[in-house]
């Protein structure tokens, strides 16, 4: 392991240790699933009850189903669903309980916006927080990422450059504070809408997520990198821009930006905003995250080949 900078864990008064698991996204289901074998064991294996949130979707039904049935899969303990589909059904005290006694939430892709009218600033939002506050494991996969942080990216144009008011705000559930988080990071081409975002907010950082990646971050301070991809950290506290002044839809100036790219093996201190040590992992990348049917043609292929 080469180690970057003094890191030591951070101290919890309460001591309970709080963590998120923010994936960009289309994570391995089928395949060795590293990023949601992870989310099982620390929402407790076999004793775990998870409870799947998929209001986010416009496919709830058959979302839900996926995902019970890959961590059952995965040697998951209890499997139960919470979706209110709208805001007043968040008021419901059956779903709160459930969430009450979860070890691990779920919270599914889809759109952000749905997730920002049904569940936050509702008794369903606020049960979410206190599971986290308690101890319980939040993981959220492509919306379910974005709306972890207190304000989120709900909609905004894609490409490489940064362009003034190309993208709408909302508020999220607030789990993280003082970063901005976009997810399907390189896939998708979001290098520019989550510039802009902190070029006009620089006291955020922003934190793009590649898709099978994952950020685990530890009572909101360290952050861990898991998966195929990279997460970028974009501190931009000390950088000149024009966001002041520039007209609707001109690109930005923005001079002076310091960017993390973070593969996997990283070990990243938000508080400070620098790297704390990295274990290179690149030669195991290609067996944590192919699907095994993908392996099993290759390999086949391979072997017909000789």
């Amino acid at each position: 392991m080469q180690s970057v900078a003094p890191s030591s864990e951070p101290l919890n008064p309460s001591g309970v240790r709080r963590t998120l698991l923010i994936i960009g996204g289309a994570e391995d289901r089928i395949g060795r699933s590293v990023v949601l074998k992870r989310f099982i064991k620390l929402a407790g294996g076999r004793r775990s009850h998870i409870v799947v949130i998929p209001t986010a979707s416009s496919y709830a039904g058959e979302v839900s189903e996926a995902y019970r049935d890959v961590f059952t899969r995965l040697r998951g303990g209890d499997v139960s669903v919470v979706h209110p589909e709208t805001r007043r059904d968040s008021n419901d005290p059956t779903m709160v309980e459930a969430l009450d006694t979860a070890t691990g939430v779920f919270i599914t892709g889809g759109s952000q916006v749905k997730l920002a009218q049904n569940i936050v600033g509702t008794p369903v939002g606020a049960a979410v927080i206190r599971a986290y506050e308690r101890g319980a494991v939040v993981a959220g996969t492509s919306a379910g990422a974005s709306i972890m942080s207190r304000f989120m990216i709900s909609l905004g144009e894609e490409g490489l450059t940064p362009k003034q008011r190309a993208s709408q705000i909302s508020a999220g559930l607030g789990l993280v504070e003082d970063v901005i988080i976009d997810q399907h990071f390189d896939q998708r081409g979001r290098y520019g809408r989550l510039m802009s975002m902190v070029a006009a907010s620089p006291n955020l950082l922003g934190m793009g997520i590649d898709e099978n990646t994952a950020a685990e971050i530890r009572d909101g301070k360290v952050m861990s990198v898991i998966g195929a991809g990279s997460i970028f950290v974009i501190n931009a506290r000390n950088a000149i821009t024009d966001a002041a002044d520039a007209r609707r839809g001109a690109p930005l100036l923005v001079s002076g930006a310091v960017v993390h790219s973070l593969p996997t093996g990283s070990t990243f201190d938000l508080d400070h905003v620098e790297l704390t040590a990295f274990v290179e992992r690149h030669p195991d990348i290609e067996g944590a995250v192919v699907p095994a049917k993908v392996r099993a043609a290759r390999s086949a292929t391979s072997s017909a080949a000789h």
